[in-house]
């Protein structure tokens, strides 16, 4: 897609969009009352600071696409500010959502951020300010205000996938608002790292901003380093009063070694789960030489906000993006019967995208007699091309792996790269034109209703560049080209009762659909092209409660059930194709709390109950009973910041996960373990701070997570960060 056409899909979408608005929307314009119930209608800013200066977020544009308090949102929803961020000293989503329940991470093969929202693994649920970022990579966090974390499927609002969650990313923009902060961080294993996020107001009419990162860090793991730096240039235009354009560009690089960690014990069966194979916690299996991986992003977006009138307004934005990746690892496979020896296996896969989308969203708020409503009506227009390529590694003779010492797991081997019959070779387009409409419905000051309803009209196509002979399989040869289209319909309702202001309680159902090109557009195959979507419905009641405007908690149970699932063939085999497997669910309890209880005590505190099962028979290996992988039943954690006085702070937190299966056939486990971390702050002068974090204070010997029964990543050891803040 050349640059001038996408700047002219980009005008067709905004222009399309803008006419369904003129005509369909023909809510009076007349002013209203501002509080209609409980829904707040859009014109009442975000407070942008609360997310600077607490734990605590009280509001979201991005959950309802209205600005609405989170109080008032039938489903469960977890944020954290860039206040918990930068005293946790986290860089990463995997970091930051420790203290998040219901949301876990798995290993993603050392290339990729996965995260597994009650119970479902997911590469591609990712968003940056509501726009879809599936791309699989790791993402930064040195340009975001807040990091939004929603449970349950989400297609309502966010489109087909949001299987089990989603992630919102929502970045700093020019606000004419002076910013000039500087952070610097050294620390174990070479960490280095250093951000700034600097914004004026250059007139009325214009502000700028700029942020941006660059890191570089060793690893407790032999050979493995992380390297990556970005930038991100905003500006923002003040049209008319009633008018607000703002531009942006991010460029950002991602280069590291992919560590698919240790593997398993020898000896496991349906009736004799073992653990990971004990090694020094450094001890790398493969070639990190050969195993290097980085993603290179540029992305550009447009948002343009019009307000009509105090209660009507529209919202244009559009986000294209390239991503171009590559992926090599060397890693380990099963270990012998003597656990003496492991096989080493290899493959590399570079990989290209370009994703166009485009949104429009009108809100309006009125009164029908006596009740009030906030409504919602918008379109998206995606449009996503991949190419793959994957390559499989062959050693000496041919070999597709090698047998190697335990004691000499990190080799240095010549490889020859090729492409095999299941190797992939494929580009794809998908493309979606989807159209929803919400009605947030206050019923009384006590009761509210929120009801929605998207369609998306999805086709996937998926080009098999392979040769005939490489498609071909017990005489059946799979078509070269695949083209499959969903038409999906995706309700959300939600019933809220607020038996005082600061308090709800809420019963929900959403559903949502994940098509079999799979959350990374490319898994169309003979075997699956003909099968009906995977399913996801969730059912959710929940409880939420401002005990002070500064401290908030909240309470959910759910029952999430998917069917028509996907998962590997062979458990023991990353590389394996993915095959349905039947029905699973999973039921849950989810208790959160973030905040300020008093001036001098912050905290936040998560505590998740999780039993996720397949309800089927699939091999004899994956039957009906087993439990969901990389899930532990019971998970808690707990930060508390104390500041006994101006200058001086302390930070604990606690975290603890149960046992956890590698994979579906519940052969490998990963054992339970409580982390213990902290942190101190000192406040130099009233521009400057100086903090130190410790990951690990005790040393615990821990598994962090799992992708398959081979591939088991140890935790860190004691690591210490130092750094230094600069506000002025």
């Amino acid at each position: 897609m050349t640059i001038s056409s996408i700047f002219r899909v980009a005008l067709c979408a905004s222009t399309a969009h803008g006419l369904i608005a003129a005509t369909l929307f023909t809510v009076p314009a007349q002013a209203q009352d501002q509080s209609l119930g409980s829904v707040t209608v859009t014109d009442t800013p975000i407070d942008e600071s609360e997310a600077q200066t607490s734990y605590k977020v009280s509001r979201s544009i991005s959950a309802t696409r209205t600005d609405t308090p989170l109080i008032d949102v039938p489903q469960s929803v977890n944020v954290v500010s860039v206040r918990q961020i930068e005293d946790q000293a986290a860089n990463s989503i995997g970091d930051a959502i420790r203290y998040v329940p219901g949301v876990f991470s798995a290993q993603g093969e050392g290339n990729r951020e996965t995260l597994v929202f009650r119970g479902n693994s997911t590469t591609g649920d990712f968003f940056v300010d509501g726009v879809r970022d599936d791309v699989q990579t790791y993402r930064d966090l040195y340009n975001i205000d807040r990091l939004e974390i929603f449970k349950g499927p989400n297609a309502m609002i966010f489109g087909r996938g949001g299987i089990g969650g989603i992630v919102n990313r929502v970045t700093k923009v020019a606000d004419w608002n002076l910013h000039r902060a500087f952070r610097i961080e050294g620390g174990s294993f070479e960490h280095k790292r250093a951000q700034f996020d600097l914004g004026t107001s250059l007139s009325n009419f214009a502000a700028v901003r700029m942020t941006g990162v660059y890191q570089d860090s060793d690893s407790y793991r032999d050979g493995v380093n992380y390297n990556r730096w970005g930038f991100n240039p905003t500006a923002s235009f003040k049209l008319s009063p009633d008018t607000t354009v703002t531009l942006g560009y991010e460029h950002f690089q991602d280069d590291r070694i992919a560590d698919r960690g240790v593997p398993a014990r020898f000896g496991a069966s349906p009736t004799n789960s073992v653990g990971p194979l004990r090694t020094p916690r450094g001890q790398f299996f493969g070639d990190p030489t050969q195993s290097t991986t980085g993603t290179n992003t540029d992305a550009g977006t447009l948002f343009i906000e019009h307000k009509f009138s105090d209660t009507m307004s529209i919202r244009n934005r559009t986000r294209y993006a390239d991503y171009r990746k590559f992926y090599s690892n060397v890693f380990p496979g099963a270990v012998n019967a003597a656990e003496t020896t492991v096989s080493i296996s290899a493959y590399r896969s570079p990989s290209v995208r370009q994703n166009f989308i485009n949104q429009t969203d009108f809100n309006a708020t009125f009164d029908t007699g006596s009740i009030g409503h906030t409504l919602l009506i918008g379109a998206e227009y995606g449009h996503q091309e991949s190419d793959n390529i994957r390559e499989e590694g062959r050693f000496a003779g041919n070999a597709a792996s090698v047998t190697v010492p335990i004691s000499a797991s990190n080799i240095r081997r010549p490889i020859n790269w090729v492409q095999i019959a299941s190797s992939a070779n494929n580009d794809g387009l998908a493309e979606v034109f989807a159209g929803y409409v919400q009605d947030q419905i206050a019923l009384s000051p006590m009761f509210d209703i929120v009801v929605g309803l998207r369609y998306e009209h999805f086709q996937t196509k998926v080009h098999d560049r392979r040769s005939a002979a490489f498609r071909t399989s017990g005489g059946v040869t799979s078509p070269e080209f695949f083209d499959v289209t969903d038409n999906l319909w995706s309700p959300r309702a939600g019933l809220i009762f607020k038996p005082i202001e600061n308090a709800s309680i809420y019963a929900s159902y959403s559903r949502t659909y994940q098509p079999r090109g799979g959350d990374q557009l490319a898994g169309l195959s003979l075997s699956n092209a003909s099968l009906a979507p995977e399913k996801f419905q969730n059912y959710e009641i929940g409880a939420k409660w401002d005990i002070l405007s500064s401290f908030n908690v909240s309470a959910a149970v759910f029952q999430l059930d998917r069917d028509n699932v996907l998962a590997l063939s062979n458990p023991n085999d990353a590389t394996s194709v993915t095959v349905p497997v039947g029905r699973q669910r999973t039921k849950g309890v989810e208790l959160s709390a973030a905040g300020s209880i008093t001036k001098q005590v912050s905290m936040v505190g998560a505590y998740t109950y999780s039993d996720g099962t397949f309800l089927d028979n699939v091999s004899g290996t994956v039957r009906a009973g087993n439990q969901l992988p990389n899930m532990p039943k019971h998970a808690a954690s707990l930060w508390t910041r104390f500041d006994p006085i101006e200058q001086l702070g302390a930070g604990v937190g606690v975290i603890y996960q149960g046992k956890r299966y590698a994979s579906t056939d519940n052969q490998v486990y990963l054992p339970g373990y409580t982390r213990v971390d902290g942190a101190i702050f000192y406040t130099i002068t009233p521009e400057l701070s100086l903090q130190v974090n410790v990951e690990n204070i005790l040393g615990k010997r821990y598994y962090l997570y799992a992708h398959s029964n081979n591939n088991i990543t140890p935790g860190s050891p004691t690591a210490v960060k130092v750094g230094l803040n600069a506000r002025f």
